[in-house]
């Protein structure tokens, strides 16, 4: 089957795991990945699995801009406004890890299929992907005029990229549950755990619903469906218990467990943004066999 040719921007955790997704996939085909420590494990693994390296960051890979036609960038928001313009330039087509929201908000499970063309393609934040989808089930049946979401995550599986970027994480998911997540008004918290052992990363969703259109069965049938959908790319997704409904306000519990490819099974919230890349990354390679 022919695949087309990948590289990842960033060979830290999140890098090093998606280096492990890749390598599974039907329709991605991973030639190098980019990085600017030498000694990163990132890049040692991707030494011995034999695809090329780069230690002098995007720059080194412009040289060799036909290794690879769709581009991880799993670095920093800040590091991705530069990225993002070199890659347009060079006319590369790039799935951004994160919170730098220069290209539209995509989660895989409810908008992918209008972004497959564009250049540049933000996947939010962990906290975004992990409850936009619920918050877009609610809203397809009846209206949220507000959203809250609680991402807590064990501050062991928060490195110096997720630490540094904590206000972006707040601003962008709470943009995220508005335009995609269909919620009217919205807010976003993080919360790191230092529990012993890690716990799992735990969200919890609150909604509050138009009165008129309230329907407690037909909302609880759309976020199960969407649950499976997430599953799709996500085995570790799932619900803690049932929604729970309360007049106009609906609650519900996800957790998320991690594949375990590279990062501990812990690090759901790791895990999920580098599945989503994944998905996102196999389904704009479709579009591009099927042109």
């Amino acid at each position: 089957m022919t695949k087309i040719k990948t590289a990842i921007l960033g060979s830290g955790n999140i890098g090093t795991d998606l280096l492990m997704k890749v390598r599974r996939s039907n329709y991605l085909e991973l030639t190098s990945v980019i990085g600017i420590d030498p000694a990163s494990d990132g890049l040692q693994r991707a030494r011995e699995y034999g695809y090329e390296t780069f230690d002098n960051g995007i720059l080194g890979f412009l040289e060799k801009p036909e290794l690879a036609d769709i581009i991880f960038d799993a670095t920093s928001a800040k590091a991705h406004i530069r990225h993002a313009k070199i890659l347009r330039e060079a006319g590369k087509k790039v799935i951004d890890l994160t919170p730098a929201a220069v290209g539209p908000f995509v989660v895989p499970s409810v908008n992918l299929g209008t972004h497959l063309d564009v250049d540049n393609i933000n996947l939010i934040t962990c906290g975004g992907q992990a409850t936009i989808p619920i918050v877009h089930a609610i809203n397809r049946v009846s209206s949220v005029n507000y959203a809250e979401i609680v991402a807590t995550i064990s501050s062991r599986s928060a490195g110096p990229g997720t630490r540094s970027n904590i206000d972006e994480f707040t601003e962008t998911t709470k943009r995220g549950l508005e335009e995609v997540g269909g919620a009217k008004v919205a807010k976003a918290i993080i919360i790191l755990n230092p529990a012993e052992p890690p716990i799992l990363m735990r969200d919890t969703i609150y909604a509050l619903v138009d009165e008129e259109t309230m329907n407690e069965q037909k909302i609880s049938l759309s976020i199960y469906d969407m649950v499976k959908s997430v599953q799709s790319y996500v085995p570790g997704y799932r619900l803690r218990a049932e929604p729970i409904f309360d007049s106009n306000k609906v609650t519900v519990f996800v957790e998320i467990e991690g594949a375990g490819d590279y990062l501990p099974k812990y690090s759901g919230n790791l895990d999920i943004m580098t599945a989503a890349a994944i998905k996102a990354a196999e389904e704009i390679a479709k579009s591009l066999l099927n042109n």
